[in-house]
């Protein structure tokens, strides 16, 4: 059973004082009851009590409040169970046990779940409520503890036993009793809304269990006022009063002083609010301030009139102040046409800068910021040439393709600075909106032009450098692709009257010259590749590492670590040593950080007291970097049957990998291994048919390959690798296996085998060559068709390597093993049948480590 707690329409906040109700001069029929805050009856008007009272009744228990002798408490009963509660026990003796519940979540506690002291009170009348609820008013007699459960079900009865009190005497009570008189009559004065009526009945109680009890009407807290009705020590419950009420008064201080700042506050910032009005208001009247709405329109008006707008978009421009004008403040059109507005007049359409076409000092500043890249540098200049004799020139668009850290993105901020004009990069990769690109239309909430328009008003001009970062890595989903939003951006022929979403009206992106990055060519769209031009940077050799680490990447980490010269200053052995120890890479992104780990630890010494090793030694630079993550010469020192090195392409540039083969007892099986992809599993399968198919050239026993299984493997078997380049090297892998014959340690090979036997031309030649020359590779072969390519390498690029190219497998054997017996003929004679062409350059070389 859960019956309600005494009637909330006179319960009392908790921590405010008694009311009229709760004084005992009260009538009883003006009392209200809380949490606790029960009334006490009138001293004067007396109510008849009888000397004995039953000692078994009903129990009704209460959720939020105490009960206590000598006070009225009205009831709500407003649930079924309190109602039946009542009228059994009207019908029975007329009397109630008043006790709190432990846990005021509870609906029907037990036994258990209830306190077990608490208040006999007698029923005085039941009413009706307006609302259809009911009411009881109880009266409290006197305090009891539960000492038997007579019947728990429906209600609970129990029988009590009245609790005695022990009189308080002595001086130490009469003073407790006085202190408390006085802290309740504070308690009162500190009250906003005060009432005299409540100090006077202080003044008139005399019984110190009384206003022990008359103290449970301020206290908040249920469980402290529990306490007050277990304490039948009269002397001890005026001593806990006393605390409680001295708690209470501090705490009533911090709610006014708390209540004051917060009103202070309030007051002056309504204060600031009207005074600030009144000022604009006259301000207004003498004509020295503007309507903020007339000031805005004047503001976008001027704006307007500045801003050099075409034709165009001056009639939009002002289509829509005319509609800002009639469109109130209020209405979210308007943040939608102000918004508009702002992004159209301060954007650069008229703003450029003056291009700087002096040649010697653009070749200066490419050639401060980068070492190497000669041809890139070459082509930067042909375009200022070509801008400096015809200013209007659009030129075309370049595409800078390479791997990771060979300055693809830097050399773009470096175009900017020799040709005097801003820069804005931002990169498109996981891009997969076109709205990025082309802006989001005016309809949506939140609705901004696309990266492109942003970009040229971030850089304030209409003529910029504009780097398209990682353009091979757009996306293309359902939710769009930017790649053909990227089509006109690109398009010479088409930019002159770009379309953004949002602005509505043409810009001419004509102006803007427009880089872009890649590391994969392939994965970018043939229609988006096909618009601008690509220059390959494959990579630097030993010797430039070490000059760009001289020269950019040290200078750079000493003044980002605080350090001088005097501190640290590496000569060119220790950094080739460095280079060749730590790094195998492309660029020099992992050179620039074993750089930053040297610096670090140099700053450590100098900022403990030390002076740093100045001029660095080999043998100091390996004992701050540790170990060699690399060897100069990593070729395995024992040359096994089977082991071929081969040259592969991936989007980190080249790569040396070894092929391995062996023969073991079987039924002819082949085995692949190495996480190889379709292609490749097929260059294996087909290599091994035209070893089978020309066994006599080569000297194999077709009956012995028939009792014999291969085992193919590529090393490095959690990296996917796939591509039809390593043809040659898988066949020569097999021969070595089947005729235990050792290939030269200084001879890699590239190349896509045939059927037929022909090597045909594959891509990635640049990276493959510089990957062998880091490695230490003396002979490189490559197919006949690769020829013209290889022959355009740079001299620095191709010293001490020797490059043969062959279109034959059967010069790839001579060149390997040695020379062999006669190639042998078709059946009626004639040359062997040669296929000619490409096969898809570097899209088809996809061999991965």
């Amino acid at each position: 059973m859960g019956p309600n707690d005494p009637d909330d329409a006179g319960a009392q906040r908790p921590g405010d004082l008694p009311g009229d109700g709760d004084r005992p001069d009260a009538p009883a029929e003006q009392a209200g009851a809380g949490d606790g805050g029960a009334t006490q009856s009138n001293a004067s008007a007396s109510v008849v009590v009888q000397d004995a009272l039953p000692d078994t009744m009903f129990v009704f228990p209460l959720r939020k409040a105490a009960p206590f002798p000598h006070l009225m408490m009205p009831l709500l009963l407003d649930q079924p169970a309190a109602r039946e509660i009542v009228a059994k026990a009207e019908a029975h003796n007329g009397y109630l046990f008043l006790v709190l519940q432990k846990d005021p979540e509870q609906e029907e506690p037990g036994p258990d779940g209830v306190h077990e002291v608490g208040v006999i009170t007698r029923i005085l009348k039941t009413l009706r409520l307006p609302d259809g609820s009911m009411s009881s008013m109880t009266q409290g007699m006197r305090r009891a503890r539960i000492v038997k459960l007579v019947r728990q079900a429906p209600h609970m009865v129990a029988r009590v036993k009245e609790l005695v009190e022990i009189p308080a005497q002595g001086e130490r009570a009469g003073s407790l009793f006085r202190l408390l008189q006085k802290q309740l009559q504070k308690l009162a004065e500190m009250q906003d809304q005060g009432d005299a009526g409540f100090a006077t009945a202080l003044l008139n109680v005399d019984d110190p269990g009384q206003i022990a009890d008359f103290t449970a009407g301020v206290v908040r807290k249920v469980a402290d006022r529990q306490r007050l009705l277990d304490q039948v020590d009269v002397e001890k419950r005026l001593e806990l009063a006393l605390q409680l009420a001295m708690a209470e008064g501090e705490l009533v201080a911090l709610d006014k002083k708390i209540l004051g700042e917060i009103r202070d506050k309030a007051e002056k910032a309504q204060k600031d609010y009207f005074l600030r009005e009144q000022l604009k208001s006259i301000r207004r009247e003498l004509g020295e301030e503007k309507d903020p709405r007339t000031a805005e329109l004047h503001r976008l008006e001027e704006a307007v009139a500045k801003a050099k707008l075409p034709d165009a978009a001056q009639k939009r421009a002002r289509e829509e102040l005319t509609r800002l004008q009639t469109t109130p403040v209020e209405s979210a059109e308007y943040g939608v046409v102000r918004n508009y507005l702002d992004w159209l007049v301060t954007l650069p359409w008229s703003v450029s800068t003056a291009d700087d076409t002096d040649l010697d000092r653009a070749a200066r500043v490419l050639a401060d910021d980068h070492y190497g890249l000669d041809e890139v540098k070459d082509r930067i200049l042909e375009f200022l040439a070509v801008r400096k004799l015809r200013p209007g020139h659009p030129g075309s668009i370049l595409c800078l393709s390479g791997p990771p850290g060979v300055g693809k993105t830097s050399l773009g901020r470096s175009i900017a600075r020799a040709m005097g004009r801003k820069f804005f990069r931002f990169s498109l990769g996981g891009m997969r909106d076109e709205a990025e690109i082309k802006g989001h239309r005016r309809t949506y909430v939140g609705a901004m032009p696309g990266r492109i328009l942003q970009g040229l008003k971030a850089a304030g001009s209409n003529n910029p450098v504009l780097l398209l970062d990682e353009i091979d890595k757009l996306g293309s989903d359902f939710r769009g692709d930017p790649s053909s939003a990227l089509l006109e951006v690109l398009d010479p022929e088409q930019n002159h009257a770009f379309a953004d979403h949002y602005l509505d009206v043409p810009f001419d992106l004509s102006k803007v010259m427009f880089l872009a990055t890649a590391n994969v060519l392939s994965d970018i769209p043939e229609p988006l590749r096909d618009r601008m031009e690509i220059l390959e940077i494959p990579g630097y050799l030993l010797e430039e590492k070490v000059e760009i680490a001289r020269r950019h990447l040290l200078p750079k980490q000493l003044e980002r670590h605080g350090l001088l010269g005097k501190h640290l200053s590496v000569a060119p052995p220790v950094l080739r040593q460095i280079v060749q120890q730590h790094t195998r890479e492309a660029g020099v992104r992992g050179l620039d950080k074993v750089v930053q780990r040297l610096c670090r630890k140099i700053a450590r010494a100098v900022a403990g007291g030390g002076k740093g090793p100045g001029r660095l030694s080999a043998a100091e630079a390996t004992q701050l970097l540790g170990r060699p993550r690399f060897q100069p010469e990593e070729r395995r020192k024992l040359r096994l049957p089977g082991v071929v090195q081969g040259l592969a392409w991936t989007p980190f540039g080249g790569d040396v990998l070894y092929v391995e083969a062996i023969a073991s007892k079987g039924k002819g099986a082949l085995q692949l291994t190495g996480s190889l992809g379709d292609v490749m599993s097929e260059s294996a399968r087909l290599a091994l048919s035209y070893l089978r198919g020309h066994a006599d050239r080569f000297g194999l026993d077709l009956q012995a390959m028939g009792e014999q299984d291969l085992h193919l493997h590529f090393p490095a078997g959690a990296i996917k690798k796939d591509g039809p380049s390593a043809g040659i090297a898988i066949a020569c892998a097999f021969l070595g296996a089947l005729l235990g014959r050792t290939a030269p340690a200084d001879v890699a090979m590239t190349g896509e085998l045939t059927v037929v036997g022909e090597v045909l031309p594959i891509g990635g030649v640049r990276e493959k060559v510089l990957a062998a020359k880091n490695f230490g590779v003396k002979r490189v072969l490559l197919p006949k068709g690769n020829e013209a390519e290889a022959r355009e390498l740079r001299p620095e690029l191709v010293e001490g390597i020797d490059l043969r190219f062959v279109d034959r497998f059967e010069q790839v054997f001579d060149l390997v093993y040695g020379a062999a017996a006669p190639v042998r003929r078709p059946a009626g004679g004639g040359e062997p049948v040669r296929r000619r062409g490409r096969s898809g350059g570097s899209a088809g070389d996809r061999s991965r480590r």
